[in-house]
């Protein structure tokens, strides 16, 4: 009989030990449903610099914030550093135009915006030593940085414009 007792009792310790770890899963997916609903109805990064293309007050924060952040390596008006193909002696190479002589409009949304926010971390580590972009994730705000993006965007070519609209489509 005292053997038919223990076993109960290891089973109903068993049924009480599993209840928070099924409360713990349930909570795990409850919150990964909320996260995923939350990314999912904010706008991409892509959809929000294009929103600023065409908005007058957009482009005057970004050129505002180009000018106080970023002219001074990529020139005042978008024309980077003299020579900026040719390595630096460490083999870095110097800020590039962001106007349509550079390869800026050769990337995706998310490239430059990443670019921007966390600088060469944002690049592979082969990719790191190339450049000397600083991270501007505690300097501006995400907002100002979609800001520059569009600022720098609106002044390429429409045929530039339209061929890095279909490099961020396809990201």
């Amino acid at each position: 009989m005292r053997k038919a007792n223990k076993s109960r009792s290891a089973k109903a310790k068993a049924s009480v030990t599993n209840w928070p770890l099924l409360g713990g899963i349930i909570g795990a997916l409850v919150l990964l449903v909320i996260v995923v609903v939350a990314i999912a109805d904010r706008p991409s990064t892509a959809e929000n610099i294009n929103s600023g293309k065409n908005d007058p007050a957009q482009l005057v924060i970004g050129q505002q914030v180009y000018t106080q952040q970023c002219a001074v390596c990529h020139g005042a008006n978008l024309e980077g550093e003299a020579t900026w193909q040719e390595p630096n002696p460490d083999g870095s190479f110097r800020a590039p135009p962001h106007n349509d002589t550079g390869h800026t409009w050769h990337h995706g949304d998310s490239y430059l915006f990443e670019r921007t926010k966390y600088g060469t971390a944002a690049l592979s580590p082969d990719m790191q030593r190339l450049s000397n972009m600083p991270a501007y994730e505690a300097i501006l705000s995400d907002a100002e940085i979609m800001a520059v993006l569009a600022y720098i965007q609106n002044s390429w070519s429409g045929e530039n414009q339209q061929i890095q609209a279909n490099i961020t489509a396809n990201e």
